[in-house]
Parts: structure tokens; C-alpha cells; sequence
């Protein structure tokens, strides 16, 4: 699990644009979990329920991401399978009226469902309006379960997801297996995802979220090497000879590396390859957990491998 406190270091620096996150908790499906075959034959099967119920109505659902945010479908679907007649309006077009509609028919729907208890919820008038598609997922496979349990979806539809919680002290972030239909366990590749290493499951996140990381962790290395008239700017190429991770591992750990043992201007990548390959020994040396890093990597500018380490020495070192 990435550590909240990495974005604590974030501080009087350029701000991110995490408004519409601050106070909350956002679910954000991870991007390869949008490619699952699983997931799609879910939501054909979803949008094909929804065009086969409404078709007397004469209403075509296309894409359950953006027909289902004004209330419209959710409306007809409730009255022709609870025969529910509400008193809203049957076309809402402004974002208002639209949120009003649907508050009166999830409240509705949620007596419908069983589901009082708002904790155990995984959907909401906010979300549904902003087309949250995972929000919006858990509420149709509801209403299938509820109205027509006879309705085959396909099973063992699992998907991950981020868990991003903002607040003024900084930002936590989880990745977490969602079940939206239960089914035939799979714990070898549920296991598989669970050990994944945090660095990488956090690659997978948008570009912005990632560059938040990177941000932290650059103003935390210019913490400790700005001693030595040292400054990172790009962390992406400036590790990649070594020099400032030795250095960087020195102020840290309390180590004297002598000059002779490294290059201090190397120009050539047999010359990075030993600085790297000796700052990665010394971390193993004093315990360092370094899964899946190869000095090359590092010298070859690979963000994943370059990421691990620094991650590494901050979470030892956050507090110091």
C-alpha cells in the first residue's frame, strides 16, 4: 500500500489540482481493469437487460457510462419492474432538475434493494450524475438481483480499483479487488494482483496522480542532497548514472563512500552501471527489500525500477 505520508513532502511546491478530490474518498477503476473481457460482456449484458425491458417504452440504452446519469432510464426501469410511478418530471435537462430526479428515485430504489444501511451502499446520487461507471455497475447488477434473479449475468466479474483519499495533511492511496458478480473463485490471480508492488500498481494510475508522487519524492531527495549544492529536477534521468543515488544513500545511511570506489563523472554506461550496481549492493547490504531491480534498468531510465528505490529509502527515512 502506497503511505499517505509521501505526499506530505509535497509542501511549498507547485500545488496539484486535487480540489474535487479534497474531503473524500474516490473509487477509480484502474485502466487495465477496463479492457477485462469479464467486465464488458457484464456491461453488454447490463445495456442488453435495459433494451429488452424498455422496450415497450421505446427506449435504447447505448452505453451504460453516459444513458444512465439523468434519471430517465433508471425511472422507466423502476416502473416497469416494481410497477413504482413516481411524481417526477419525464425529461430533465438541466443538471438540477437532473440531481432532484434521481434523489427521489434512488431513494426509492434503495428501499427497494435492502439496502438502508448506507455503509453497505456503493452508489449515490452524486455518483450515478457523474457517470462514476463503477458506482453505476454496482446499482444495475442490484436492481438485476432484486427484480429478475433468474437473469444470468456472467460471474466472477472482478476488477480493481483505486482507493484515493485527499485531505489537507496529504493523500493515501490503496488498490483494492471489487466484486461486482460473485461466481467461481479465483484466488491464484486474486493473490497474484494482492502481491503486486505498490510502485507498480501506482504506474497503472493516470499520469497526473503519478507525477503527485514523483513530486513528493524529488522534494524529499532535495531535502537531504541540497547540503551538498545538489538540486533534482528530473527524477525520470538524473538517478540514471548513479552519482546522485550514492550521494543521496550517503547522507542517509551515514555511509563515507570514497571517491576511488566510484565515478563521479561518468561518461560512459559501463562507468553508470558500476556506480548503480554499488548504490543497489549498499542498500541490500543494510536490508533494503529491493524486489525486481536491475542496475541496468536504473542506468536504462526505467521509471518502475528508479521509483522502487526512492520509494525505498523514503519510507525508512520520512521521519528523519
Amino acid at each position: 500500500m502506497m503511505e499517505e505520508n509521501v505526499f506530505n513532502y509535497q509542501k511549498e511546491e507547485e500545488p496539484v489540482e486535487l480540489e474535487s478530490f479534497q474531503g473524500e474518498k474516490r473509487k477509480l477503476i484502474q485502466p487495465t481493469s477496463l479492457k477485462d473481457p469479464k467486465l464488458e460482456k457484464l456491461k453488454e449484458a447490463l445495456v442488453d437487460w435495459i433494451n429488452k425491458t424498455l422496450k415497450p417504452e421505446h427506449i435504447v440504452v447505448q452505453t451504460l457510462e453516459e444513458d444512465m446519469y439523468d434519471g430517465l432510464v433508471l425511472h422507466h426501469l423502476l416502473s416497469r419492474l416494481a410497477d413504482v410511478h413516481l411524481n417526477v418530471e419525464e425529461m430533465a435537462l438541466t443538471s438540477t432538475a437532473q440531481i432532484r430526479k434521481l434523489e427521489i428515485i434512488m431513494e426509492e430504489l434503495d428501499k427497494r434493494l435492502g439496502t438502508q444501511d448506507s455503509s453497505q451502499i456503493k452508489w449515490n446520487v452524486k455518483l450515478i450524475h457523474n457517470k462514476d461507471l463503477l458506482a453505476t455497475l454496482h446499482l444495475l447488477v442490484a436492481m438485476v438481483r432484486c427484480f429478475q434473479p433468474e437473469l444470468d449475468l456472467p460471474p466472477d466479474v472482478k476488477i480493481e480499483v483505486v482507493v484515493v483519499e485527499v485531505s489537507k495533511s496529504g493523500i493515501k492511496s490503496d488498490v483494492q479487488v471489487e466484486i461486482l458478480t460473485e461466481g467461481s473463485s479465483d484466488t491464484d490471480s486474486l493473490s497474484n494482483t494482492e502481491r503486486e508492488d505498490p510502485i507498480e500498481q501506482l504506474l497503472k494510475l493516470e499520469a497526473h496522480k503519478v507525477n503527485t508522487v514523483k513530486k513528493a519524492l524529488v522534494h524529499f531527495v532535495n531535502q537531504h542532497i541540497s547540503s551538498l549544492g545538489l538540486q533534482v529536477i528530473d527524477m525520470d534521468k538524473q538517478f540514471a548514472d548513479g552519482v546522485i543515488l550514492l550521494l543521496l544513500i550517503g547522507q542517509l545511511e551515514g555511509f563515507f563512500i570514497p571517491l576511488f570506489d566510484f565515478n563521479l563523472t561518468p561518461v560512459s554506461d559501463s562507468e553508470m552501471l558500476h556506480n548503480v550496481t554499488l548504490a543497489l549492493d549498499l542498500l541490500k547490504d543494510t536490508g533494503f527489500q529491493l524486489s525486481n531491480v536491475d542496475p541496468q534498468d536504473i542506468v536504462s531510465l526505467d521509471t518502475t525500477a528508479t521509483f522502487k528505490v526512492l520509494y525505498a529509502l523514503f519510507n525508512k527515512h520520512k521521519g528523519k
